[in-house]
């Protein structure tokens, strides 16, 4: 059977990964969460001093791109591959809604966009890959066969990240999520490098009323078209 690149791309919390994991599994795909790759780069900047609430030293943590490097390792018993910054596992660490408060600011560098984008070109240069973010249907992959744009309101998106935060023990309010979310968009949106927009090819697909398993029937259905 022929493989195909699927680049899924979306706003902050609208699943885009849940169901790129559900894809590459039924597949047998390779899944790769770019929003994980940009949350590692955003987690070593906390860890360094490299980024605050009052600073961002760009040119610093430019220079230490070269220190950086990001793999995954697949976990049989979670079923999905984990990251690893400097072969050390932080999946847990980069789940937070710190790491999120800065994620966009340090996506929005041209230098940290350049060194990720050239390694997920390379994750899935032989098709077979599931890929989702927020510029994978725009630059990483844009002759990809299947192009998603996943949306959702805001508000029903820091309903699930609220809900899947305080489920791991996270001590967060509703409110703080959601500003979080609200902020996350507009950075994203508007930054001078590879802001999110939807490609011209990509199907929107709007998740607000879907379950989990709604949404992977439809969006299998999507697939099996271009197989």
């Amino acid at each position: 059977m022929n493989k195909i690149t699927i680049a899924i791309d979306g706003f902050s919390s609208t699943g885009k990964s849940t169901v790129a994991k559900q894809l590459a599994k039924h597949l047998g795909y390779v899944y790769v969460d770019t929003g994980a790759m940009y949350r590692s780069v955003a987690y070593y900047a906390m860890q360094n001093g490299l980024i605050t609430k009052e600073a961002f030293n760009v040119e610093a943590l430019v220079g230490q791109l070269s220190k950086i490097n990001i793999t995954f390792k697949f976990n049989e018993a979670l079923g999905f591959a984990e990251v690893y910054l400097n072969d050390v596992n932080i999946e847990k660490d980069i789940r937070t809604l710190e790491v999120s408060k800065f994620v966009s600011t340090v996506a929005s560098v041209s230098a940290v966009r350049k060194k990720l984008v050239e390694q997920q070109q390379k994750m899935g240069a032989n098709k077979g890959v599931v890929m989702d973010g927020r510029d994978i249907g725009t630059v990483v992959f844009p002759d990809a066969e299947l192009k998603l744009f996943m949306v959702a309101s805001a508000e029903t998106r820091a309903k699930r990240r609220y809900q899947e935060l305080t489920e791991k023990g996270d001590k967060v309010t509703y409110e703080a999520v959601l500003k979080n979310v609200e902020e996350r968009d507009f950075l994203d949106t508007t930054r001078a490098d590879s802001p999110l927009v939807k490609a011209e090819d990509a199907i929107e697909f709007d998740n607000s009323i879907l379950t989990k398993e709604e949404q992977f029937q439809k969006l299998l259905a999507l697939v099996e078209t271009k197989l």
